[in-house]
């Protein structure tokens, strides 16, 4: 850096790049991306309309107190208005959460490997980063994590379903690991993935909340009610917490036509179960055709599905390109594989396959 360029804090030196899912090319082989985990299905119904009818005012500010939105939210969910934040997705809102407990001398706990955003909003606040490994089965050691608990720790995030490992926290272990949590220390519980949970053991993070004052809930509207490019989030917290939350909010971040497309979306619930079951049905046909093949795959409750891979996960993901379709690979570690169109599946299936056969 130059000596005359203004000075940045030393804070962002080194920081982690997010990463989004890759593309398929243009022109390219693949024609399906299964990178990132979006919701194949157009937008449900009456969505497009309402966030149509909010474009013809796009030159006006949107509402900043997401009056329409909040209100639905606190009748659907049952809480109190107080108690609700809405941000630019849930990672918007997470990177809020952070801000608002995390500074330099502070710290984060969270699994590993988990959410990619969590590093980086950590670094991002000058806190640190207190990385727990998952578990042999890929989910969170929740005693370990809490063991990581110190007196510097203000935060501490658990993914539920885990992102990219699709692996959950069940009501029995989650319940004792808050229990040993102490009162000053906020527990994110991050729920991005929480409509496609069949696991009846798995509680509703809403209903933990209730009667923990540091407990906070996160979801997002991106995934099951495929609005991932309008970025609309939300928070559920007791009202210190979300207070902090407004605060800390990017002022006429969530857009009017995400605010309008959010609560058609809360209102077609019939058009999103018959959308949910049918990603679910699909899940568990993949899952178990790649057990048929002799992969090993964790059980996944989210919407999409995870192989550890170790040094073959870029070849793994070269070979599914050339076939069509676009997979995630983390480093050395595994590939996610988002749960698309039936077509798209059959494709990426084919491929591990063959990529199987070739071992």
């Amino acid at each position: 850096m130059s000596e005359n360029s203004p000075k940045l804090r030393a804070a962002l030196d080194g920081i982690p790049t997010y990463k989004p899912g890759k593309p398929a090319a243009a022109g390219g082989p693949a024609a399906y991306k299964l990178s990132s985990n979006e919701n194949p299905y157009p937008p449900l119904p009456g969505v497009l309309e309402s966030a149509t009818r909010a474009a013809g005012a796009f030159n006006r500010y949107p509402d900043m107190a997401c009056t329409g939105l909040m209100n639905e939210l606190s009748e659907r969910f049952e809480v109190p208005l107080g108690h609700l934040a809405t941000g630019t997705g849930s990672v918007g809102v997470a990177q809020q959460l952070v801000q608002a407990t995390s500074g330099p001398g502070d710290e984060v706990v969270y699994a590993w490997r988990s959410f990619e955003a969590y590093p980086i909003i950590t670094q991002v606040s000058g806190a640190t980063s207190v990385q727990v490994p998952l578990d042999r089965d890929e989910v969170h050691d929740l005693d370990a994590m809490a063991a990581a608990i110190t007196d510097r720790t203000r935060l501490v995030f658990v993914c539920n379903p885990n992102n990219p490992t699709g692996t959950v926290v069940r009501r029995a272990e989650l319940e004792r690991f808050l229990d040993r949590v102490p009162s000053d220390v906020l527990v994110v519980l991050d729920e991005a993935y929480k409509e496609f949970i069949r696991d009846e053991r798995v509680p509703d993070g809403i209903e933990i909340y209730r009667d923990r004052p540091n407990v906070c809930v996160l979801r997002t509207f991106s995934k099951a009610y495929g609005l991932a490019g309008l970025r609309v989030g939300f928070a559920v917290a007791h009202e210190p917490v979300a207070a902090a939350l407004r605060k800390t909010a990017v002022p006429f971040g969530v857009s009017q036509l995400a605010q309008e497309a959010a609560v058609a979306s809360l209102r077609s619930e019939d058009a999103l179960r018959e959308r949910v079951e049918a990603l679910v049905a699909e899940r568990t046909r993949v899952r178990e055709a790649l057990l048929a093949q002799g992969w090993t795959v964790p059980e996944s409750q989210a919407n999409f599905v995870w192989m550890r891979l170790g040094d073959r996960t870029q070849d793994f993901a070269a070979a599914c390109e050339r076939a069509g379709v676009i997979v995630r690979p983390y480093g050395d570690e595994g590939v996610r594989t988002t749960i698309g169109e039936v077509e798209a599946n059959d494709l990426f299936l084919r491929a591990a396959e063959e990529f199987r056969k070739a071992l």
